[in-house]
């Protein structure tokens, strides 16, 4: 895609984060405001807010030749008077360049008192952005797809826009769902009318969950922390006390846990999901596990007459909240399909893998090279540092050569920055190193690679990085 050249005064769309495209003015920035170190980008006055925000140059488009394309995707009041007082001011210009600090804008209105807000991609109070409709949800970046382009409600579930997805039959024999528009922009998910439930609201569970809700399903919840319940609970979820009475309530069940003993517990111990199986129940287990796990669990399940599907999921926090993850399944192939418009919702694609046992070995071998991956850029910028060469010009010859690519742009500015916000634990994926280096000990086949970046996990883990993001395996090198 051509590079689109910006300038002072050009009016844009503007994507900041996960949220929604926004009307807004390229400006100059305040004297005393600093351009975020290492990005590319430009310093933006939304319309119809108060806000300012520096979005990189990939997230903004020109507002003339995109108009059609957002108007039709974005609803909402807030946004329809956004859209209007651009219009207001296109007017008002005649066709003339206005200024390049704005000012253009407020000529014969009372200038604000109000000190500049300036927006940050994680920032939680975006409420100019939302409609004001809507229910006021706090303290959870789970929710936050509860913004514009969400903020109308559609008078049936049959109407709620998402992915249009199409089904592609492989030679290997596995099958792949994927979106037809991977923007997630275009067509519509029709609900199944089966009864959902879903165990686990940690980073990976919420955002799921807040993408099966938002596209119309009927979804019962249970965590081991209740608390985590209650946001859900306030967007229409049902609450479910124990995992057996989720089981016992509905029709197609998913769980998505830590690791295999958290796994196993949930459906073995007091309480469990076994004592609510009942024959025709469906389990789905979402969590990353090894195949032995699922061995069981499986067994566990089809011997009460349940019908089980293994489906983890690959991607990050932020996928799961964007509805981008990946989902490999293997066991039940009837299941997999009752779980269409789930697996639509949640993810961008989708692939049946087989027997059970086939996606968990799968999952496994993509976190071990992600793992191992990650570890090898931490080992890159921390030798540039000691060889006195520029960790940033790194970064920016990796993101023009052929590794290109979100993940390693996101994951070094992670480090750059300081900033080590958990997106996948850096425990999970040491965890995952472990079962894959297991798995090949089975097997008899070496992985020394893994092997090595999981003693720097490890390394990770003894400086008290577990529950940071796994980009701070970089902390393992410094220390």
């Amino acid at each position: 895609m051509a590079t689109v050249h910006l300038r002072i005064g050009d009016l844009v769309w503007g994507k900041l984060g996960r949220y929604p495209p926004w009307p807004g003015k390229v400006v100059s920035p305040p004297k005393d405001l600093k351009k975020p170190r290492g990005k590319k980008c430009h310093f933006v006055k939304f319309f119809g807010t108060e806000d300012h925000a520096w979005i990189k140059i990939e997230q903004l488009k020109p507002y003339h030749p995109h108009k059609e394309e957002m108007i039709k995707i974005n609803k909402g009041k807030r946004f329809q008077q956004a859209v209007d007082a651009v219009e207001d001011f296109l007017k008002k210009a005649k066709g003339k360049e206005q200024g390049s600090d704005g000012k253009g804008e407020t000529k014969g209105k009372k200038t604000s008192n109000k000190p500049l807000k300036i927006l940050e991609e994680d920032d939680e109070d975006l409420s100019a952005l939302r409609d004001p409709s809507e229910k006021p949800v706090k303290n959870d970046p789970h929710f936050h797809h509860f913004l514009l382009s969400q903020s109308e409600k559609p008078a049936s579930s049959m109407e709620v826009t998402s992915k249009r997805l199409k089904i592609i039959e492989e030679d290997t024999s596995s099958t792949s769902i994927q979106a037809a528009d991977s923007t997630a922009i275009n067509g519509s998910i029709t609900p199944t009318d089966k009864r959902i439930g879903f165990l686990g609201l940690g980073l990976m569970g919420s955002g799921i969950v807040s993408n099966l809700l938002k596209m119309g399903h009927v979804v019962t919840v249970w965590n081991r922390t209740a608390e985590k319940c209650d946001l859900f609970i306030q967007e229409g979820a049902r609450l479910g006390r124990t995992p057996a009475e989720v089981v016992s309530m509905c029709d197609v069940t998913f769980s998505c846990v830590s690791d295999p003993k958290a796994a196993k517990d949930l459906v073995l111990g007091p309480s469990g999901v076994l004592q609510g199986i009942r024959p025709g129940k469906c389990y789905v287990e979402m969590s990353t596990v090894d195949p032995e796990t699922i061995a069981e669990l499986s067994q566990s399940i089809t011997t009460r007459g349940g019908r089980f599907l293994e489906a983890p999921v690959a991607g990050s926090q932020q996928l799961s909240n964007d509805g981008m993850l990946v989902i490999l399944a293997a066991g039940d192939r009837s299941v997999y399909e009752d779980c269409g418009s789930c697996f639509q919702a949640m993810g961008k694609s989708s692939f049946f893998l087989g027997e059970a046992g086939n996606a968990a070995k799968m999952m496994l071998i993509l976190n071990m090279v992600q793992g191992s991956f990650m570890a090898t850029i931490a080992e890159g910028l921390t030798l540039a540092q000691a060889t006195g060469q520029s960790q940033q010009t790194l970064l920016d010859i990796l993101c023009q050569g052929q590794m290109a690519s979100t993940f390693v742009d996101q994951k070094c500015q992670n480090i750059l920055q300081g900033n080590f916000k958990p997106d996948y634990y850096l425990k999970h994926i040491q965890k995952d190193l472990r079962l894959a280096i297991s798995m090949g000990d089975m097997a008899n086949h070496p992985t020394p690679m893994a092997a090595a970046a999981n003693e720097v996990y490890k390394r990770a883990k003894a400086l008290d990085q577990s529950d940071n993001d796994m980009s701070a395996v970089y902390r393992a090198y410094i220390h």
